[in-house]
């Protein structure tokens, strides 16, 4: 992906029709775009052509972009990604107002979606409930009586706000064993701030950070009714209970790893891992009674729990609880709780001035709980069958550049090749959106019950993903929604997944010639495919499962080429002192640079019999480079990158553009770049 991976999962961008909507009443500057603008796939305007190719190719072809975008407000950084993906609200926004005011003759998924966002958009009723919605849920937190009522009561919580906001995180996923089985999975969680280091770390900016998150646990609790003294109390438990499971999870370098995280449990050895905690009631209310295996993706996490959970008193936990059902819910509340929320979460930790205007907030929401219902209304008036096409076709090109790419790795082995090129041929291309849409029809959506409506929406999804466990694998289901500006790889699916959202100028532009485009989308789409064969990538097998199908000897190469690129990007600063954290990036960047070659190998294929000549200045080699480049223009601010450099599993993108190049010999050809420039390197790290 692009702009953000996991394990299971790794991410894109691409479309190019003029798009209409009808604006919402109002202030100009404060309503959806007729259309989306257009910016081109290879914009001479974003390049300082005084800027020299072979010193800074970043600067050369994002320097006007850089100058010409500052920061809007409400965001933490910007980029062509970002700005794509605000075009997309805009239009979106517009679709949501369209079916928020109409009331005849809309199906029973534009209702949802219509009366979800007009719930949204009335902050006065919104204001006027107050703390209310959340009252009977803090009741239910203040009536436990011991805790052996707890495992029930958490259920519930974790239902209502899915996810891992309280003490762990329950769901279902593949089983590493069996990637046709899907099972029970039970994960660490539990923490407020971003990542287990904000509360390990032991520097200056942490200790400060950590101090500035008990103020604002504390004046979430004061809004709770608490008095300032209490308050201050409650925080400091939060922070004592969030500290001690920060210190029993993994490490985000850890978690890449998925041998770390596959250790499947009996529920006599579950029941033994956590003798306080009893199992049968959290699985009752999760209506998993006879589930008997769960994989329990942190061991000692668990230990750990089960020790926090036998010293707490019942009133700590309480306390913990209470502040971690109004963080989840803060969003759906009074705007003071989401002004509180967002003081420390956007404005502290990523220097956001300013707080996101209602509608886009409203979009996203919508986006996020009834993505797919939101996501026909966007494909049927988007994407069509020649971009559909066309993408395939691309797709079907890079495919055959990696078949053609691995026969030809001189330190590979023919076993290894040979399952390595099975696996290739099962991966499965899903572009634009899904074969089968999801079903909403059981989520009641009330026009004017904001609070109620996230509530029923979460809780759907929470059971949705539950009842996948012990039922035959969907393997056409869509982890993003078709409107995302992203892409994504899963190596347990073995599929990349390219929503129509992503599938846009300048990202695709069908207007312009097949340098860009192979080096924007190429790329991408070759970054995706490389996914299946990065460090995490390649230890599952063909039809998804944990296996390693390596030679001992092709391991070791494959580690030894890993190394050239850890040791090259450990060395570049994203801000102040702090380096990139290159075992943490290394999947993105290896995807990176075999995506990069994958897209020329198949752009030299596509223009072999073509009479190509020069551009805007620049040559068709050039702009291959260039429309790469410029995919990952983006401007940052400094507390986000110190974010992102401790949390994000991608280099920053003047990196992403100046450390692959470095790497690629036809770069130095195309630019005539002299043998001692700085972004040409001897030796090139490659893998793929």
């Amino acid at each position: 992906m692009r702009p953000h991976t996991l394990i299971g999962l790794a991410l894109l961008g691409l479309t190019g029709t003029s798009f209409a909507a009808t604006a919402p009443a109002g202030n100009a500057a404060q309503t959806p775009l007729q259309h989306l603008p257009y910016t081109p796939g290879l914009d001479v305007h974003a390049m300082d052509r005084s800027a020299n190719a072979c010193t800074d190719f970043y600067q050369f072809s994002c320097g006007g972009w850089l100058t010409q975008n500052p920061i809007p407000p409400d965001q933490a950084s910007w980029s062509v990604y970002g700005k794509l993906a605000q075009d997309n609200q805009r239009f979106l926004w517009g679709i949501l107002t369209d079916l928020s005011r109409t009331q005849a003759g809309r199906t029973p998924s534009q209702q949802k979606i219509g009366d979800y966002f007009a719930a949204c958009m009335d902050e006065a009723a919104i204001e006027r409930r107050g703390l209310t919605p959340l009252a009977p849920t803090l009741s239910a937190i203040d009536a436990l009586k011991s805790s052996a009522e707890l495992p029930a009561l958490l259920a519930q919580l974790q239902l209502d706000q899915s996810g891992d906001e309280f003490l762990f995180g329950f769901s279902s996923s593949q089983d590493f064993a069996d990637a046709q089985a899907v099972i029970a999975f039970a994960s660490a969680g539990g923490l407020g701030m971003p990542d287990r280091d904000y509360y390990t770390d032991q520097d200056a900016r942490a200790r400060e950070l950590r101090q500035r998150y008990r103020e604002h646990v504390a004046h979430s609790f004061a809004l709770l009714g608490d008095t300032p003294p209490l308050a201050a109390q409650h925080a400091a438990t939060v922070l004592r209970i969030e500290t001690e499971l920060a210190q029993a999870s993994l490490t985000r370098v850890e978690l890449r790893d998925p041998y770390n995280l596959f250790h499947k449990l009996d529920r006599a050895a579950l029941e033994r891992l956590t003798p306080h905690f009893a199992w049968a009631p959290f699985l009752r209310v999760l209506k998993l009674s006879s589930t008997n295996t769960v994989n329990v993706t942190e061991p000692k996490f668990y230990a750990a729990l089960d020790r926090l959970l036998a010293r707490s008193s019942l009133d700590d936990l309480k306390t913990y609880l209470r502040w971690h059902a109004l963080h989840g819910a803060a969003p759906f509340l009074a705007q003071r709780f989401e002004d509180e929320r967002f003081a420390f979460f956007d404005h502290t930790l990523r220097g956001v001035p300013q707080q996101k205007p209602r509608w886009k907030r409203c979009v996203r929401q919508v986006d996020a709980l009834l993505g797919e219902a939101l996501g026909q209304e966007f494909v049927a008036r988007t994407f069509g069958p020649q971009l559909k096409a066309a993408t395939q076709l691309m797709t079907q090109q890079i495919e055959q550049a990696m078949h053609a790419d691995i026969e030809a790795l001189p330190w590979m082995s023919a076993p290894t090749k040979q399952q390595a090129l099975a696996k290739l041929a099962a991966v499965v291309n899903k572009i634009g959106y899904p074969d089968r849409w999801r079903d909403y029809g059981s989520v009641a959506i009330e026009r004017g019950d904001y609070f109620g409506d996230a509530l029923r929406a979460t809780e759907f999804e929470s059971q949705r993903e539950l009842n996948k466990i012990g039922k035959p694998l969907d393997r056409k289901e869509w982890q993003m929604s078709p409107q995302t500006v992203n892409a994504y790889y899963d190596p347990q699916m073995n599929d990349i997944n390219f929503p129509a959202g992503v599938l846009q100028p300048p990202l695709y532009d069908p207007r312009m010639d097949d340098a860009p485009n192979y080096g924007n989308t190429g790329g991408t789409i070759g970054h995706e495919l490389t996914h299946g064969f990065d460090d995490q990538g390649r230890k599952f097998d063909a039809a998804g499962t944990l296996k390693d199908w390596w030679t001992q000897a092709d391991a070791r190469q494959f580690t030894a080429r890993t190394q050239c690129i850890v040791d090259q990007y450990a060395k570049y600063v994203v801000v102040d002192d702090i380096h990139i954290n290159s075992r943490l990036t290394l999947g993105e960047d290896v995807a990176d640079l075999g995506g990069l070659i994958l897209a020329h190998m198949a752009w030299r294929v596509q223009t072999a019999h073509q009479a190509l000549g020069a551009r805007e200045g620049l040559t068709p080699a050039q702009r291959f480079f260039v429309g790469y480049a410029q995919w990952a223009c983006e401007n940052e601010r400094p507390e986000n990158q110190r974010l992102r450099a401790k949390t994000d599993e991608h280099s920053p993108g003047r990196y992403r553009v100046n450390g692959l190049v470095v790497n690629m010999p036809e770069f130095a050809q195309a630019f005539s770049c002299p043998a001692d420039a700085p972004l040409v390197k001897k030796n090139p790290c490659r893998i793929w």
